[in-house]
């Protein structure tokens, strides 16, 4: 007999959206800067219809329409990073949509939430690149969201509907318990992941394509991954 999921919900209380443009001399573009908005946005199968991403082949899609940040990391990383992160806030790392009270740890892959009248679904975590470095000007940041798993997560969209900050996020369904965001981000951010657990990972049910390609290939013993070129930034390397 199948259990039903934990109810869990939470309240949005930031939605952001921006357009990509030049923000750094000599590198690409950026939609990274995100905005606050305060009326209700449209939500369909590839994002909000006022936001934008700069380089489709690494951001956007279906699989990465909307990016989900917890709030509750905020203070962590104020305390962690001292003067430089004090104004650190909702927003800040170019989410869509914050929150307080669900984490990485609270939910799991392929988990089906209603977020405002639309209906999504966790598809991946976030690997952070080099704009976060440049965008929060902390030349480490990338790595450290690497290292903490705090990297929020992206749903894909299964209903379009509207959203707006007062909206409630509620789980509908967990068909992979025990499989929660922060496991499987932290396994894809290990370079040296086990075989056996990264074949296992590569079967998760609704888990991204690219992720479970991803894992594919760190099931083979002689693959390894260098990352130098999306965590430093284009002059290590094309990304």
């Amino acid at each position: 007999m199948m259990q039903k999921p934990v109810e869990l919900s939470a309240t949005i209380i930031g939605l952001y959206v921006g357009c990509s443009r030049l923000r750094w001399p000599g590198k690409p573009a950026s939609a990274i800067g995100k905005q606050l908005i305060k009326t209700a946005q449209h939500l369909d199968l590839t994002g909000f219809a006022n936001d934008e991403q700069a380089d489709l082949s690494v951001h956007g899609g279906a699989e990465k329409a909307v990016h989900h940040y917890a709030a509750d990391h905020y203070p962590e990383w104020r305390a962690a990073l001292g003067a430089v992160a004090q104004d650190f806030g909702p927003g800040r790392f170019g989410e869509n949509i914050a929150t307080l009270g669900l984490t990485e740890a609270d939910l799991c892959i392929g988990d089906v939430l209603t977020l405002g009248s639309a209906i999504v679904e966790i598809s991946q975590g976030r690997q952070p690149c080099w704009k976060l470095n440049a965008h929060t000007g902390v030349a480490t940041m990338a790595k450290l969201f690497q290292e903490t798993a705090r990297t929020g997560w992206y749903y894909r969209v299964l209903e379009p509907g509207f959203v707006c900050i007062g909206d409630e996020i509620k789980r509908l369904d967990c068909p992979n318990p025990g499989w929660s965001v922060e496991r499987v981000t932290r396994a894809r951010l290990t370079p040296g992941l086990a075989p056996v657990v990264a074949a296992a990972m590569a079967e998760l049910p609704r888990l991204a394509p690219g992720w479970a390609d991803a894992f594919r290939r760190k099931a083979e013993r002689e693959y390894s991954e260098d990352v130098t070129a999306r965590l430093d930034g284009p002059e290590s390397g094309a990304i």
